[in-house]
């Protein structure tokens, strides 16, 4: 029930109280009635966004059911600003959470933002840079009391613009990643992985960011094709006059290298394997020349310069063959001592002081042209360097294998099913996660160390200081000084735990916890299915015991109109903000819903435009509606309509076609869309609403509907009240059934109804097994079909569409017994006169002055040529358009007999000319028949 019905009563006033509703009356109000505005206006949506917040119908009710239907929103950064993936995941979800919630399900949306510690502390580096200042001159305390002060003023930006998408979450719940429960959940996450062994620290290879100085995650590293070169370079065989070359396309890494690797069967280098190579301008250091089969012979040389500290695959090699690893950089990107008289260069320097001095030396071949694959930063756009540096990891193989087991025995379902194969391929390939940041912004990494100790192999793990000074005096006494690890955990370790964590865990006694874990539902975008749900779905079974949700829905990329990505680049990004202002949400929610999930979707202008007019369609429907409902006075008028109960299938069988027609594709429509939805095919649930929306309900019903409105004959007030209550109770289910696409045009048009006891948000989704009539819906398409060949027929002979024109219906006794019941709402779809329309089992005796329509199997129509045309006027028209088709025609028979037109031109040609004489003898005998039929015509009414 309402909870504040005030201003929704003065908006019915028009229906309960009085039928005119003044401008005035409602300007302060939630709602406007089409009674009053020509179209829905868009500016309305925000005032029927924060009613539905007020009134509390964002969250979980069980008054109606005890099976919840949760989804934890993906939780965007808080830095983000609204984007069309934003747009997309909050349309799909809220569609799934608005279907339950009419369903009866407590539903739960629980939304918030996460911390997002690179991009946050890159935004506010700077807005410091801005102000002359430095983050590494302020201290850790400093800078993130300015990120916090960052947060509060601007972090409630991509909240509030979701809150425009129409998004129903429980804004009640909203959390933010660094919050004090989920900042307790990650500690103890990590206490618990590493108290069994599955947390340990390492010197591995990651990827770098120089100027933030820290490591990032694989999802934070873009990889772009780019124009670069590949560089030549000879290093000399140790005792001996002979050079091997290597292609490489970073030489400052040869500092680095560790051995030269070639094919085991590339007999141009067999001789060499088992040698030793001098590497260039390192004072004669000497590596080894070793054969391994993983040697590309075909990539430049054949020669293969391994320099595992600055490359992935090297990396692995050497670590598999025991070589040793040699870092020559350091941390911000500069070369370090390794490189001699190169130290303290930046990295790029460093390579064009080198290849000068090696083409000096004569040891530098050739540089050529090459296109690179180089991985840079997603937030600051930076090369990223593969380093080897100390981290912190987790296990991942003993976690990955229950993950793989949820898929495998349908504990987890993941939609489409066709992304099982990459979930199940990226878990059995896994690695162990870096799970360290170099930041002050973040969830610290709950490790102490020892003061004055330089062994960092002996470290504490608590869950906060207090803990930790408390393990440390009894380990090493009293005096014991400790140190808090500085490095913060990779943001994707918090969103690991969130669809517990935003829950209470890990309070086991948490009330939330209790009534809605394991949660239903993860939708978010295909790209991060490893990054994010998968490792979701490893920690929830870790911590809980329970895969986390029950679903996983992927949507694609949304692209422009000719399926390009959207990049600023190339100036194809659409801004949601800007779209909604010009078609409004409902339009661009219901063109993001129709596409299939997992594939990509091309956004056009086209589509939001076509889908703005559905919008408008809608109001048109609602306000013709409501301006032929009966007087608020007519109690007996209102008595009639709220009598008809089309659940009863009595009532629905005994309906007159274009009703029971109407009823029965509704309930059809009802129970098809409703499957629709519980299978979450939701571009098959927006076609057929639109659908039958647009192509029946709009197009046939209300137009037949017309005929029992205004001019209903006899038993006119029953007839009408009849038509009245099907089309109020067929246009409110289709407010029900398009709800969760198109929130706001629909609850606008829901509460200008009468007799709305609930807000359309609320109000109970319709039955799905209703009655329907099958033989109506064939017979009613029977008297479609001739309605529209009557049209066609009208169209071809332009006749215009005010003249009523006469017809004679032939068909059997059981075809004409329920055409004629309709000769009226036949008349009025096909502009015929009433007066001389003749149904009949034979052709009438003028049927060869008659235009002959045959509408389908055994139903045929003729129509008087007299009453569509001026037959001496056509007859004219038609002999000079006959005589010019003749020209043509003769023209090309010409050119077709002329044996130098047909041997010397292209055969293309001559087979166009051929095709062209075709088309015009078949358009001369039809004109010529129907010469012949209008001729016949005026010699009879002579």
């Amino acid at each position: 029930q309402l909870k504040s019905v005030s201003c929704l009563n003065q908006i019915r006033s028009g229906y309960f109280v009085g039928f005119s509703v003044a401008a005035s009356e409602t300007e302060n109000c939630v709602f406007t009635s089409p009674e009053i505005a020509k179209s829905f206006d868009f500016a309305a949506e925000e005032r029927i966004y924060n009613w539905w917040e007020s009134q509390g119908y964002f969250r979980p009710s069980f008054d109606r059911g005890s099976d919840p239907f949760v989804i934890p929103m993906p939780p965007p950064n808080v830095t983000g600003s609204l984007h069309m993936g934003h747009a997309m995941f909050v349309t799909l979800e809220d569609i799934m959470i608005r279907y339950n919630r009419m369903k009866g399900r407590p539903t739960l949306w629980l939304p918030g933002t996460d911390h997002a510690g690179i991009a946050t502390q890159l935004v506010v580096e700077r807005m410091l840079a801005s102000e002359g200042i430095k983050r590494t001159e302020m201290s850790r305390d400093e800078f993130t009391k300015r990120v916090w002060q960052w947060k509060e003023k601007y972090g409630g930006t991509i909240a509030n613009q979701i809150k425009r998408l129409g998004a129903s979450c429980d804004w009640s719940r909203e959390h933010f990643t660094l919050d004090e429960q989920l900042s307790q959940a990650v500690v103890e996450a990590f206490v618990r992985l590493h108290e069994k062994g599955l947390i340990y620290q390492g010197s591995y290879m990651v990827n770098w960011s120089p100027t933030l100085q820290t490591a990032v995650s694989d999802l934070e590293v873009e990889y772009s094709e780019e124009s670069g070169y590949l560089y030549y370079i000879k290093y000399r065989v140790a005792g001996r006059s002979e050079y091997l070359t290597v292609a490489t396309t970073r030489p400052e890494t040869l500092f680095g290298d560790v051995a030269l690797a070639v094919h085991p069967k590339d007999d141009r280098y067999s001789k060499f394997i088992g040698m030793m190579a001098i590497v260039p301008q390192t004072f004669g250091r000497h590596v080894p020349i070793i054969a391994n089969k993983l040697v590309d012979r075909e990539f430049g040389t054949g020669v293969l310069k391994i320099s595992p500290g600055h490359d992935h695959n090297d990396y692995l090699l050497a670590r598999k063959l025991g070589l040793p690893i040699l870092n020559v950089m350091n941390k911000d990107g500069t070369l370090n001592d390794v490189t001699g008289l190169y130290s303290g260069l930046d990295r790029f320097e460093g390579r064009k002081k080198l290849w000068a001095e090696l083409e000096e030396t004569g040891l530098a071949v050739k540089k050529e042209p090459h296109t690179l694959r180089v991985p840079r930063s997603q937030r600051g756009g930076e090369v990223i360097e593969p380093l080897v540096s100390k981290q912190w990891f987790v296990s991942m193989e003993p976690l990955a294998e229950k993950a793989l087991q949820a898929v495998e025995k349908g504990e987890l379902t993941i939609i489409p099913e066709r992304f099982e194969k990459i979930y199940n391929h990226w878990l059995s390939n896994i690695k162990d996660w870096c799970i360290s940041r170099q930041l002050w912004w973040g969830h610290r990494i709950p490790v102490w160390y020892i003061a004055g100790e330089d062994n960092e192999e002996d470290y504490i793990v608590a869950r906060n200081a207090k803990e930790a000074l408390e393990k440390a005096h009894k380990k090493y006494g009293k005096d014991v000084e400790i140190y808090q690890d500085p490095d913060v955990l990779d943001t994707w370790f918090s969103s690991a735990l969130w669809p517990f964590s935003t829950l209470g865990w890990p309070d086991l006694c948490a009330e939330d916890l209790k009534r809605f874990y394991p949660t239903t539902m993860l939708e978010t975008g295909h790209d991060i299915l490893f990054f994010w749900v998968a490792r979701m779905v490893m920690m929830g079974i870790e911590f809980t015991g329970t895969v986390p949700f029950s679903y996983v829905y992927l949507h694609g990329l949304i692209r422009d109109s000719q399926g390009r990505k959207m990049s600023k680049t190339l100036g194809n990004v659409i801004d949601p903000l800007d779209t909604i202002k010009e078609f409004g949400t409902d339009a661009l929610r219901f063109t993001l819903a129709l596409g299939t999930a997992g594939q990509d979707l091309n956004l056009s202008m086209e589509r939001l435009t076509s889908n703005k007019a559905f919008t408008n369609k809608l109001w048109n429907a609602g306000k013709f509606i409501l301006q032929n409902l009966p007087n608020k006075n007519d109690t007996s008028a209102w008595e009639k309509i709220l009598s008809y109960k089309f659940d009863n299938e009595g009532t629905v069988v005994n309906l007159p076609l274009p009703e029971c027609w109407v009823v029965s594709k509704l309930h059809l429509l009802i129970e098809s869309v409703s499957a629709s939805y519980d299978k979450f095919y939701f571009g098959e649930v927006g076609r057929e609403t639109y659908d039958f929306f647009w192509a029946d309900f709009a197009d046939w019903y209300i137009e037949a509907s017309k005929g029992r409105l205004y001019h209903s004959g006899a038993g006119g007030n029953s007839v009408a009240s009849m038509a009245q209550a099907v089309l109020l109770y067929t246009f409110e289910n289709i407010l029900k059934v398009l709800h969760p696409f198109m929130p706001f045009v629909t609850e606008e048009l829901w509460q200008a109804l009468p007799y709305r006891k609930q807000a359309l948000i609320v109000s109970p989704w319709p039955e799905t097994k209703l009655p329907r009539n099958t033989s109506s819906i064939k017979k009613f398409e029977n008297l479609q079909a001739l309605v529209r060949a009557i049209r066609n027929a009208r169209a071809e002979y332009s006749v215009e569409p005010a003249k009523r024109i006469s017809a004679s219906v032939v068909a059997n006794n059981e075809i004409i017994e329920y055409i004629s019941e309709e000769r009226e709402v036949l008349a009025l779809l096909s502009r015929l006169d009433l007066q001389n329309l003749h149904f009949t089992d034979s052709s009438p005796g003028n049927a060869d002055q008659s235009v002959h329509l045959v509408a389908g199997e055994g139903l045929e129509a003729y129509l008087p040529l007299a009453d569509m045309v001026d037959i001496s006027a056509e007859v004219e028209r038609l002999s000079k358009r006959l005589s010019k088709m003749q020209k043509e025609y003769d023209g090309f028979i010409a050119k077709l007999n002329s044996s130098q037109f047909v041997e010397k031109a292209p055969e293309d040609v001559v087979r166009g000319v051929r095709e062209k004489a075709a088309e015009a003898e078949e358009k001369i005998n039809l004109t010529k028949k129907r010469l012949a039929l209008l001729n016949s015509s005026v010699l009879v009414s002579k």
